[in-house]
């Protein structure tokens, strides 16, 4: 066996039956679970706590700082970003569902449902600007942003699971 077989062998594109994607897909979802708004949920519980009196100050100011660089970003940028992702978006799925590209189909999968978290990071983020929220409010809307971002990582790592099992049953793990 030469070294280009054992490269790719190494690093297999058939994503549904490699560790690294699972790996990928687990840390992409706790990550995107921990970090709230660009602010580490453990400083929004700790701010919740209020066991020190800076905390929550400290707090709404990562916010304030967060949410705007998030809407200085979808206010500059958003339309090209938009056509830009829906272009990206729309080709993985056309090469990996009507083509039957495995490498497409998994990256589709990791990535629309991270474009429904960044809208929906761009609407809480105007909500909280909008609203002026801080306090309980602050903790309320960012609760139910984490909720929600948990939701579509759950329904995402079920049905990216699911298929990726379809895939192994039909075409084989082997090829």
């Amino acid at each position: 066996m030469d070294w280009y077989d054992t490269v790719f062998e190494l690093i297999d594109m058939r994503s549904f039956s490699n560790l690294w994607f699972w790996i990928v897909l687990a840390v992409m979802w706790s990550s995107m679970s921990h970090w709230v708004l660009g602010v580490p949920w453990d400083m929004v519980l700790r701010a919740r706590k209020r066991a020190d009196p800076g905390m929550l100050s400290d707090l709404e100011t990562m916010v304030r700082i967060s949410t705007g660089r998030i809407l200085m970003i979808a206010g500059e940028s958003g339309l090209l970003l938009a056509a830009f992702g829906s272009f990206v978006l729309t080709s993985l799925l056309l090469l990996g569902f009507v083509y039957g590209n495995e490498f497409s189909q998994a990256l589709f999968l990791l990535g629309f449902p991270m474009s429904l978290v960044g809208l929906s990071s761009i609407a809480t983020a105007r909500r909280i600007r909008r609203e002026a929220l801080a306090g309980d409010a602050l903790y309320r809307a960012m609760r139910r942003h984490r909720v929600l971002t948990q939701a579509i990582g759950m329904v995402s790592i079920f049905v990216t699971a699911m298929w990726g099992m379809l895939q192994n049953m039909t075409i084989g793990v082997l090829g």
